[in-house]
């Protein structure tokens, strides 16, 4: 993957100047809720960056990275999980996913949504329209991964992924996902908060964990301020005897190269493969949908795959 860099100055002075993204994993209310804080101001100003986005794209793909980001506090080791959403309105959806070393990619499938006049608000729903939302776990000990599907309710990601977990697997699940901007349209925090019934919890204290979390001051503008998840956990919820139980690393990653490519021009058909070499354009221009990273073969590298393949 080719990191891109963040051009502007102001950004970068701010991101040296706060704590490190990351995910702190916890449980309350006697371990009957596990929940995870996620901050990832940097996650999406590199997200931002590589695939090139303006405010509105980078508030649905952001709050995409962020959500998957969390789900990753469900899995181990190698295992992986992804976030789809397919839909009608003009963003079509996106497909993001992570392993559970918090390294997180993914793309828009419209990198440009059409707007049709002034945004008025920062409400998603009349960009994502109706459609379907798709959960993945891929397990490493599992034979196939497993996926839920769920109906987009809301047209709002985070209620959309707590109504999934109820309507697919029957667990009482609470998503917040916040994106600050400041006033030239440029992050200064992103962050987000998934707490989740644990089986046979006592739910009596539901109702007030529920109040607490609409409560919640909006996460993005605790991290452009230098909070950590640490400190959002023990000042917010600390009236449900928090327990950290976890720390996990967050990043903008994408294990795709030059080569990894090259092995894709290798099993092209023959056929194929021959126009390529006779026909180019040269260099030949692959990028990337996940990262927008773009690699780039002169006519004498193709020459040398297809002989190597």
């Amino acid at each position: 993957m080719n990191l891109a860099p963040i051009e502007d100055p102001i950004v970068r002075e701010h991101l040296d100047g706060i704590a490190a993204d990351g995910m702190d994993i916890f449980l309350i209310s006697d371990a009957n809720y596990r929940g995870a804080v996620l901050h990832a101001t940097r996650l999406v100003n590199q997200m931002r960056a590589n695939h090139e986005l303006g405010i509105l794209e980078t508030l649905l793909l952001g709050h995409s990275y962020i959500a998957v980001g969390l789900l990753t506090s469900l899995v181990k080791g190698n295992d992986r999980i992804s976030l789809a959403v397919d839909c009608d309105g003009p963003a079509r959806g996106v497909s993001v996913e992570s392993n559970a070393r918090g390294e997180i990619r993914g793309y828009l499938r419209t990198n440009r949504i059409p707007v049709d006049g002034p945004i008025e608000s920062f409400n998603l729903a009349p960009f994502i329209g109706n459609g379907t939302l798709s959960l993945t776990r891929r397990l490493e000990m599992a034979r196939r991964p497993f996926t839920g599907h769920s109906r987009l309710t809301y047209g709002n990601l985070a209620k959309d992924i707590a109504n999934h977990f109820v309507v697919s697997e029957q667990t009482p699940t609470a998503v917040s996902l916040s994106i600050q901007f400041d006033r030239e349209g440029r992050v200064s925090g992103a962050g987000g908060l998934f707490i989740q019934s644990l089986p046979g919890a006592d739910r009596s204290h539901g109702g007030e964990l529920e109040d607490r979390v609409r409560q919640l001051p909006s996460l993005g503008s605790l991290f452009a301020e230098g909070e950590t998840p640490a400190h959002v956990i023990n000042t917010y919820f600390r009236d449900f005897d928090p327990d950290l139980i976890g720390t996990r690393s967050t990043e903008f990653s994408c294990h795709c190269d030059k080569e990894v490519y090259a092995e894709y021009l290798a099993s092209l058909p023959e056929a194929e493969m021959t126009d390529i070499r006779e026909n180019g354009p040269f260099p030949l221009k692959i990028t990337c949908h996940n990262c927008n990273s773009t690699y780039s073969y002169e006519q004498t590298e193709i020459e040398e795959i297809a002989r190597a393949g």
